[in-house]
């Protein structure tokens, strides 16, 4: 059994989900990638994949070994690509994961253009609003949003976001300028499930304040709570990004800035690693690139 291969096609079947699709992308025959796993999985001693006949998904034990073969065939293509200068463009596949909206707005763009640019590469985006274990679900760099916790990543800053207090310029006028963050207590507040009640911290005079806002209005998702809040249904608090277009527009307009949370981090993380594919560091110097705009 030719190991390295077996180890290309277990990660290639991970990170395609099917065998067909490993087989495909291998350039090889569904028997022959099932002869390869099955030989690998005899040589090892353990059942990587659960197999039924509808899907396949990892084990436990395939889980903890998947994150294993990616950093001994990443190891080997950096020695490789150091023989030769790192000669050549990256190629190969990434996972990357993102924040839902931010994703959508500035990261999916970001991954288009980069494999338009190399074009060996193949790109997969999980966009989720939820914190990504990178080593567990195959993902190679995250984007993140916030404070890090997960000291076994390597991170580095690309920017900031604000958190900002918007409504419409006509709602506005209707209710008055809100002067201090209490006064959004008797204001008409939209808000998201995930954080629906408590609104800051604000910034009051070097006190932190948490208001419990109430209101009419509530989405779990932010998209549509930003467009009521343009349409001049209440108050609203979102990141920067979230509403940029609509600032740009005045549609919708800032206030209680002086009250202001402090920025919030962005962070392009991926695993620790001594040597990390050429795919990998290029792409990370891509999207610090592409999200320089925030670092203003």
């Amino acid at each position: 059994m030719d190991k390295l291969r077996a180890m290309q096609a277990f990660i290639h079947i991970a990170d395609e989900g099917s065998l067909t699709a490993a087989a495909r992308v291998m350039e090889s025959s569904l028997p022959a990638m099932v002869r390869t796993l099955a030989a690998f999985e005899a040589q090892l001693g353990v059942r990587l994949f659960n197999r039924s006949t509808r899907r396949i998904s990892l084990t436990e034990e395939g889980r903890r070994h998947l994150e294993s073969c990616r950093q001994l065939l990443a190891t080997l293509e950096d020695a490789e690509a150091a023989l030769t200068a790192d000669a050549g463009e990256p190629a190969g596949h990434l996972t990357i994961t993102a924040p839902m909206l931010f994703g959508q707005m500035h990261v999916a763009p970001a991954v288009t253009r980069f494999v338009q640019k190399y074009d060996k590469m193949r790109c997969s985006m999980v966009l989720l609003d939820r914190v990504v274990n990178l080593l567990e679900e195959g993902i190679d760099v995250g984007i993140r949003i916030g404070m890090l916790d997960d000291s076994s990543l390597v991170a580095q800053p690309v920017g900031h976001i604000r958190r900002l207090v918007v409504a419409s310029p006509a709602w506005l006028r209707r209710h008055g300028v809100p002067q201090h963050p209490r006064d959004l207590l008797k204001a008409n507040c939209v808000r998201v499930t995930d954080h629906a009640t408590a609104w800051g911290p604000f910034n009051d005079k070097g006190r932190q304040l948490r208001l419990a806002v109430s209101g009419n209005l509530e989405f779990n998702q932010i998209a549509p709570a930003v467009a009521a809040c343009a349409a001049g249904a209440g108050l609203g608090m979102f990141f920067s990004y979230q509403v940029a277009p609509f600032l740009k527009t005045k549609q919708l307009r800032c206030v209680l800035e002086d009250f202001e949370p402090p920025p919030r981090p962005i962070h392009v993380v991926y695993p620790h690693a001594r040597l990390l594919p050429k795919r990998t560091r290029v792409f990370i110097e891509w999207i610090k690139e592409e999200l320089r705009p925030f670092q203003g």
